[in-house]
């Protein structure tokens, strides 16, 4: 079986008036193109999900050509949280602290099949996900994903993204969501 590398993505412009030398659209358009192609990822990697992460990174599939070459480890700066592997229980208040941490617009991918639903390890001890402490905006399932899973994940991020309105971060929708998890 042959590995092939997902082609490189080229951005449409968005629906807008043309003319010579202008084009004209949306603010909310713009900025949604300039989020999705620009997000900085914070890799919060606890076991084997974070080897294929680093594979991700690595040249032969090279997340750098979705804008996500620039992984933040400081959650200040960064707007996607990449939550891989195993999540034990003691870990899930730093997760949740470093979710809040996380500026608004801020999207989660919970990547491996212990971060989506714990895995093979239904114990005491292992979180059964990380939907039961943050809302998670994209699953990646796989023990451990390929990295063209991860770069898929990563796509479905940059769509949330693009098509977001500037309103949602508002809306009375969000904020039940949010207080459902407890997060202020």
């Amino acid at each position: 079986m042959e590995n092939r590398v997902p082609e490189i993505k080229t951005v449409e412009a968005p629906e807008g008036i043309e003319g010579a030398g202008f084009f004209a659209t949306s603010l909310e358009k713009v900025v949604g193109i300039a989020r999705a192609n620009s997000l900085w990822p914070l890799p919060f990697a606890t076991s084997c999900c974070g080897i294929e992460f680093m594979a991700t990174m690595g040249s032969r599939y090279d997340i750098s050509r979705f804008g996500s070459e620039r992984p933040s480890f400081s959650p200040r700066q960064a707007d996607l949280l990449m939550v891989m592997g195993t999540i034990a229980k003691k870990m899930a208040p730093v997760v949740k602290q470093v979710y809040e941490q996380m500026a608004e617009p801020r999207w989660v991918l919970a990547m491996g099949a212990c971060a989506c639903s714990g895995g093979i390890f239904d114990t005491y001890s292992v979180l059964q996900g990380i939907d039961r402490i943050i809302p998670v905006d994209v699953y990646v399932p796989g023990c451990p994903p390929r990295p063209e899973q991860v770069l898929d994940g990563l796509m479905r991020v940059q769509d949330l993204a693009k098509n977001e309105s500037f309103r949602r971060r508002n809306s009375p929708e969000y904020q039940a969501l949010l207080a459902s998890y407890n997060i202020k």
